[in-house]
């Protein structure tokens, strides 16, 4: 989905209920909607999301998704971060509700966006420190992968992919 059409699906104002028009609410400043009534300019920032490469046993955690969207894919432990809740409390908690594992994020790894994608991803090499491995209420399935068995084809997502990819490639092998 586009920034155009995203734009295109708020239709009324929260602050007053009138109408929203898409147009630049300053001469240097985008489209974006603007309420006709009383000017509010409605902002359509990214969700903020956290992830984390968990090195366990000798190779990678992941967890086959039991949810939309990405059903049936693999992905690395993630998900929003809640109002109130610091990006590094966000991805231990996930990786806990997904794969049973107690956490620590020990670095940032890298934070990743993508234009047709409202969400911006934060993620961490986490060290396990306590848990069980095993899947979730989210996950069909949490196993664990050497870095030569990863499933690039069956990854749910560009950011699994791409920050994958870079904890490999930065000298962090698996285990």
């Amino acid at each position: 989905m586009g920034w155009d059409e995203i734009q295109r699906g708020v239709t009324f104002c929260a602050h007053c209920g009138g109408r929203l028009e898409i147009r630049s609410p300053r001469p240097a400043e985008r489209p974006r909607p603007v309420c006709g009534a009383c000017g509010v300019v409605v902002y359509l920032d990214p969700k903020v999301a956290v992830g984390t490469i968990i090195p366990h046993e000798g190779g990678l955690v992941l967890l086959k998704r039991a949810i939309d969207p990405g059903f049936g894919k693999w992905v690395f432990p993630g998900g929003f971060v809640d109002r109130g809740e610091s990006l590094e409390e966000a991805a231990a908690r996930e990786a806990r509700e997904e794969v049973g594992l107690d956490v620590e994020p020990v670095s940032l790894l890298g934070a990743y966006s993508y234009r047709e994608y409202p969400v911006v991803i934060v993620v961490y090499q986490a060290r396990v420190i306590g848990g069980a491995l095993k899947a979730g209420d989210e996950a069909l399935e949490a196993k664990v992968f050497a870095a030569d068995g990863v499933p690039w084809s069956d990854l749910a997502f560009e950011s699994t992919k791409d920050a994958i990819r870079a904890y490999l490639r930065d000298g962090n092998p698996a285990g």
